[in-house]
């Protein structure tokens, strides 16, 4: 792993930051270390951290809203570490944006494992450009801060929806199936329903196609999946 990757991590309690930045430089990130929920924002925009790893339980902001807040400007992963062992907060999590979820205690090989798996889905499916427009402007991947504009104004895309968009965009013309935008978004490892992704397109289509019941971007390809019908310049 190249150490242009850096790593945000925000937990309160020093030992953990301390293991965590121990493991994760000894496997080759950069790691930024901060402990509250203000912090993580503010460091957000200047350090575009290539993944945030964030402790539920921060002194000023529940790192829930931290979590909503970061996808309200940003796709960056984010991986939670908690607490919380209920199932209900593990999937309360991913709901709000999360690509990962660990709980405490936990072995911090696990954790790198984990960061190293999201990251190499990432960077699977980034644009071939820092900066990709289409039809003139209308639409606009900014692959820096992984931020969406639609008419110039933020999407304001979550995580799996970014996610979605630019994997079909990377690929014009090509027709992907649903259990393959299944797998790519979401890893091998899930086990929903493969209709799930129809809800996601849905959603993307209302936030950047002028008229979602007749998209321009992201097409129906009719007994076989979704395809990018947009046209880079």
């Amino acid at each position: 792993m190249k150490r242009h990757h850096t790593i945000l991590v925000a937990d309160d309690e020093k030992k953990i930051a301390d293991v965590l930045s121990l493991y994760l430089e000894q496997a080759g990130f950069g790691v930024v270390c901060v402990d509250n929920g203000s912090e993580v924002l503010r460091r957000l925009e200047g350090l575009h951290p290539s993944l945030i790893i964030l402790d539920l339980m921060l002194p000023d902001i529940p790192g829930e809203e931290v979590c909503m807040a970061v996808r309200a400007r940003s796709a960056v992963p984010i991986l939670m570490l908690t607490a919380k062992h209920r199932d209900e907060d593990r999937l309360r999590g991913l709901q709000i944006g999360a690509d990962d979820y660990v709980t405490k205690p936990f072995n911090p090989n696990e954790v790198v494992a984990r960061v190293q798996a999201i990251l190499r889905r990432t960077m699977l499916d980034h644009p071939l450009a820092d900066r990709l427009e289409y039809r003139d402007g209308d639409l606009v991947i900014d692959a820096l801060s992984q931020v969406v504009y639609k008419g110039g104004i933020n999407a304001e895309l979550t995580a799996t929806e970014y996610k979605l968009l630019v994997i079909l965009s990377r690929h014009p013309r090509r027709v992907f199936s649903r259990e393959e935008l299944i797998e790519r978004v979401f890893g091998m490892d899930f086990r929903g329903d493969v209709r799930t992704i129809d809800a996601h397109v849905k959603n993307l289509r209302a936030k950047i196609e002028d008229d979602p019941k007749s998209p321009v971007y992201i097409q129906t390809v009719y007994g076989m999946g979704y395809r990018f019908g947009g046209d880079g310049n």
